[in-house]
């Protein structure tokens, strides 16, 4: 069997569910590898599913990460959802734990990482969520990747049903239908999101230069 393999943390949550099945449905794609806690449910063909409950040491996977040609990290926390020593190792211990391993296993892969509006790569943000994944940016493109493509998204509207994690964040999926009228780039869909994201990963960004995408850039490439 011919064609992409591609590998994907998070694919139980909002982008990465919605970037595993536009993977499945994919001719150009052969195989699709999950790595996460949960199942997803899924009986395809195409897709491998590996648990893991260990984010921090992936050396064990080699056999699993060393024929990637892409992969679509979004695994990820909610600010204030978690402790925040835990929400640090989450964005940007186990992302660049993944990220050697991928590495170490002598394929060179195309990088996609799921990061965020506001992304601080100086790191002296007094917010967490910025300073993280500034972080964990500032780690990867230090990395050589052969391709990195680093996805900064506003807010991210979900279009299948879920238990909002916050108050905020219910409020927001109320008023981004509207407000997205006015101000087109100020989030993205989740659905949007995952789909540049996988074209990113499988055939590159086109006209945007250099690694890191702003909104406007990911909804640029999503709207073909």
């Amino acid at each position: 069997m011919s064609g992409k393999k591609v590998i994907i943390t998070g694919a139980t949550g909002m982008v990465g569910s919605c970037a595993l099945r536009i993977c499945l449905a994919n001719p150009d794609i052969s195989m699709v590898t999950a790595i996460g806690r949960k199942s997803t449910g899924i009986d395809d063909a195409k897709l491998q599913e590996i648990g893991v409950d260990i984010f921090s040491d992936f050396s064990s996977l080699t056999y699993a990460l060393k024929n990637q040609d892409t992969a679509l990290y979004c695994l990820g926390a909610y600010t204030g959802a978690v402790p925040d020593d835990l929400f640090r190792r989450i964005t940007v211990d186990y992302t660049l734990a993944f990220a050697n391993a991928l590495q170490g296993a002598g394929r060179q892969a195309a990088f996609c990482f799921l990061s965020g509006l506001g992304a601080d790569r100086t790191e002296k943000s007094r917010m967490s969520f910025a300073r993280y994944k500034g972080a964990a940016e500032n780690a990867l493109l230090a990395m050589g990747f052969a391709r990195m493509h680093i996805f900064r998204p506003g807010y991210i509207y979900p279009v299948t049903p879920r238990r909002e994690p916050n108050l905020m964040y219910t409020i927001s999926r109320f008023l981004y239908p509207v407000v997205r009228r006015i101000y087109p780039n100020i989030g993205i869909s989740s659905e949007d999101l995952a789909a540049a994201m996988v074209h990113a990963g499988l055939y590159g960004t086109g006209d945007n230069e250099g690694p890191i995408l702003e909104n406007k850039d990911i909804r640029s490439m999503a709207m073909g």
